[in-house]
């Protein structure tokens, strides 16, 4: 059942706030790099339930009027063709993405970086795409020695031979379409420019995960863990923050790893580094929202299950190894939480049992369970959706509110004309039906006027479901998770 655990306007309001003080105390011009989903971020909204997937837009919106935005890329992550896994797009075409996103929202993208940059033929090409739509781009370039060398790297030599990116707000944040973009390089470039200019400015870190402020083991951290399996990264106590103040707090190993060279580099560029350590550079607030810590708490484990179920398909799938489902189950114990705690998969197990093939089970908001078999018409997914939408609707069970008749054309056109093997339909040819018998069908209309009950809906599959079904799912604001198994034994999967 759906509870809320974090209160969403105190966030915005105490992180809108933090980031204008923190602007303040560096003389009016603040870098900062913003890690993380900007738009969509729904791994928060599912761990810290209250919390929207576009809080962060919404907190810069509130400072729209003192911000502009830069993109790093990295010119290799251009040459290679480097997708987004959770998008399927590359990163080139992503930054157009963030762009039209930015724009549309109000805010104000001032130029793309590219980063790493050595004359790739692909990035060269990238850039005169940039111009011609209007788009200021800037080049920083590999540095020998990064980030060893520090006196070389801080120099006309190192930094010095980056471009200076002109900016005019007092607020620049720096974002990137995935990891690797150079964020952070990018800002410190910045600095050693704004200082050879007689420009004071600062550096801060925006990140969610983990939270600073929470336990180290707490379920929300560790569900950190569990989202970034594939990039090792591992919470731990920042031991330079435990050593300055004597307080405990959490940050992650590559922070904490690159914060001496990061310090030295401050003290290159200005005589002195004003953070004491990487929870210091830090602005995140998530922490100082949360109002019900139990809640949030069960979210997180739940979020770790889920994790687990992802992996283990993508494990069936060729595309992830041993190692990542091991963490998972290692995670799973430090949590305290177990596969077999996800109610829906028991349900959707017992629902194949019974009737000997695939079977879908979802979770309705009030916490009833409600199954969908797999019929000559309809998959067991499809089956679960209108069986939940009728329990939504307050529609009897016995009611059909897509004729068989209605279903049969469109199957026909499916096999016949379209080439397709599985006369079933996805999800989202369901949906289209449905929305068509509404037209002229009162059940058919409370039906579909019911599709927003099932967001936060918790939903299983007992076999790995097409991409398309997957993404309608999470369109709907559903949270669904499939056993490792495919429908049939063919070596070939869409």
């Amino acid at each position: 059942m759906y509870k809320i655990g974090f209160d969403n306007e105190k966030y915005l309001k105490l992180q809108s706030q933090h980031i204008r003080e923190r602007i303040a105390q560096f003389g009016g011009k603040l870098y900062l790099e913003f890690g993380g989903k900007l738009f969509d971020d729904f791994h928060a909204s599912r761990v810290l339930p209250g919390f929207e997937p576009d809080s962060k837009i919404r907190m810069l919106l509130e400072l729209r009027d003192t911000a502009e935005i830069i993109i790093a890329i990295n010119a290799e992550d251009i040459e290679k063709n480097k997708v987004r896994g959770d998008l399927g797009i590359t990163y080139d075409l992503d930054v157009l993405r963030l762009i039209d996103a930015f724009r549309a929202a109000g805010l104000t993208v001032g130029s793309v970086v590219l980063t790493r940059f050595r004359g790739q033929a692909s990035a060269l090409s990238y850039e005169k795409r940039l111009a011609a739509l209007g788009l200021k781009v800037y080049r920083h370039y590999p540095i020998e020695g990064y980030p060893a060398n520090i006196p070389f790297i801080v120099s006309e030599e190192g930094y010095g031979k980056n471009d200076y990116i002109e900016t005019t707000m007092p607020l620049v944040v720096v974002t990137a379409p995935g990891p690797g973009s150079g964020k952070m390089a990018t800002c410190l470039s910045q600095l050693y420019h704004e200082n050879k200019r007689g420009i004071q400015a600062g550096y801060a870190k925006f990140e969610t995960f983990p939270i600073w402020n929470l336990p180290l083991k707490h379920p929300v951290n560790l569900a950190y863990e569990a989202a970034t399996v594939d990039l090792s990264d591992v919470n731990v106590i920042d031991p330079f923050h435990l050593e300055a103040y004597g307080v405990t707090t959490v940050n992650y190993n590559r922070d904490v790893e690159t914060f001496p060279v990061l310090r030295e580099m401050f003290m290159q560029i200005y005589g002195e580094c004003v953070y004491k350590s990487p929870t210091d550079m830090g602005v995140n607030m998530a922490g100082n929202a949360i109002v019900d810590d139990q809640i949030v708490r069960e979210a997180a484990r739940q979020e770790i299950v889920r994790r687990y179920y992802e992996e283990i398909v993508k494990r069936r799938k060729g595309m992830s190894g041993d190692n990542e489902v091991v963490k998972l189950e290692l995670l799973m114990k430090q949590a305290e939480i177990s596969p077999e705690e996800r109610s829906v998969v028991g349900a959707s197990l017992v629902k194949a049992e019974v009737t000997g093939g695939p079977a879908a089970a979802i979770e309705l908001p009030d916490g009833r369970i409600v199954t969908g078999k797999t019929s000559p018409l309809l998959g067991a997914s499809s089956a679960a959706l209108l069986n939940a939408l009728k329990v939504l609707a307050g529609i009897p069970d016995n009611v059909q509110l897509i004729s068989p008749e209605v279903i049969e054309p469109v199957q026909n056109m499916k096999i016949g004309y379209l080439g397709n093997h599985n006369p079933r339909m996805h999800l989202d040819e369901l949906l289209i039906v449905l929305s068509i018998c509404a037209v002229t069908d009162e059940n058919a209309r409370r039906a579909l006027e019911a599709l927003p009950g099932l967001r936060h809906c918790e939903a299983h599959s007992t076999v790995i479901l097409s991409q398309i079904d997957m993404d309608v799912f999470k369109k709907l604001g559903m949270n669904i998770t499939c056993s490792p198994v495919y429908q049939t034994k063919k070596l070939f999967h869409r």
